[in-house]
């Protein structure tokens, strides 16, 4: 066995023992404007879209009337249940009462809304294993906005690490999150289409 065999076996010993903090280290020069997340252990860097961040931001301004500055987050870096799972989600919102983690940033267990607007290349993601983590997590209201179906799909109820309610609405219908802790109307009549 030759000095680079043995390196490459303890490198892959090692692996396991990574943590999520180590691997963000390891991403901090992501160039700027690209989104960086690790979904499963899975490294995923994505660039910021025009359409994208217009839908971002038309979602944020809606929850303004509602929430505190503080209380709406975007892209900011919160840990969820399951393998490695570091999420800089496109909308947070975080309960009043939240209260950061003894490592300083924020607990999934305050989250009270995800909004993700789904990428080409990473909507399996927000259709897959993030939605499986933010129910797991018990965020109540999971909203995701389509561009490409032109549709929003609201997820409400988590349970047993799943949504047991969905409803689907139509880019330029309203949203009805009144009877969630939202308690809000979204519209959705100016988001882009792509």
């Amino acid at each position: 066995m030759t000095a680079l065999d043995e390196r490459r076996i303890e490198m892959a010993e090692n692996s396991d023992e990574r943590t999520l903090d180590e691997m963000f280290q390891w991403l901090e020069s992501a160039p700027e404007g690209f989104k960086v997340e690790i979904v499963e252990g899975a490294v995923f860097m994505s660039p910021q879209r025009q359409n994208h961040w217009e839908i971002i931001l038309d979602i944020v301004e809606q929850l303004r009337s509602k929430y505190s500055r503080k209380q709406i987050k975007s892209d900011v870096r919160i840990d969820y249940p399951g393998h490695f799972n570091g999420f800089a989600s496109d909308v947070t919102v975080m309960k009043e009462s939240a209260a950061h983690a003894a490592d300083g940033r924020l607990r999934h267990q305050d989250v009270e809304f995800v909004a993700e607007v789904i990428s080409k290349g990473t909507g399996h993601n927000d259709y897959g294993p993030k939605k499986t983590a933010y129910a797991t997590a018990g965020v109540p209201v999971y909203f995701v906005a389509d561009p490409y179906q032109r549709k929003c799909h609201v997820y409400t109820d988590p349970s047993d690490g799943d949504y047991t309610s969905e409803t689907t609405v139509t880019f330029g219908k309203d949203v009805d999150l009144t009877k969630t802790p939202v308690g809000l109307i979204l519209t959705t009549g100016d988001f882009p289409r792509e």
